[in-house]
């Protein structure tokens, strides 16, 4: 072959073909490499659903031994120690008992479903603040960090312990 009779179109072919080799191999390898990453990341899951699977597991075992638990017997509501120590009639599950809590805020956690001391004993501080906030801005000025506690005690027909708390604490204040 005599490189001078060669002609620039053969050599614009020679290039053209370099070039789309050079990019179809780019690719080629592009690819592999994601193959691999994506193996190693779908490794990582398997082993992470795995740990999370028996984490379930365990946390279910432990559901289930605490329902065969003997339950805690429900505290029955005592009016006439309620009435004896505070000094006026108390209905079940009034949440105006709570120093702080009156008809509106009342009002506000029955829209929430929250309507018996134990569920506001077992209510966190935040909900309390997102209920009262959802009343607008003229609750929020109240502080319900005690209303948790003292719902508790009144559960718990803790009447004496309330009563003593309330006049330490005036106006739900810790």
């Amino acid at each position: 072959m005599d490189l001078a009779n060669i002609g620039l179109g053969y050599w614009l072919l020679i290039i053209i073909m370099g070039l789309i080799c050079g990019i179809v191999g780019f690719f080629i390898g592009r690819s592999a490499g994601r193959s691999a990453h994506m193996e190693t990341s779908f490794e990582e899951l398997k082993a992470t659903n795995t740990r999370l699977q028996s984490d379930l597991d365990l946390c279910r075992k432990s559901l289930n031994s605490e329902h065969s638990r003997p339950r805690r017997q429900q505290v029955k509501f005592d009016a006439k120690m309620a009435k004896a120590v505070l000094g006026r009639f108390v209905k079940q599950d009034d949440l105006k008992v709570v120093e702080g809590i009156g008809p509106k805020i009342e009002g506000l956690f029955h829209n929430y479903n929250i309507k018996t001391w134990k569920a506001l004993s077992q209510t966190s501080v935040a909900k309390c603040h997102e209920v009262l906030d959802a009343g607008g801005e003229k609750y929020r000025v109240h502080d319900p960090a005690s209303w948790p506690m003292q719902a508790r005690m009144c559960y718990e027909n803790k009447w004496k312990e309330l009563h003593r708390w309330q006049e330490e604490h005036k106006h739900g204040k810790l």
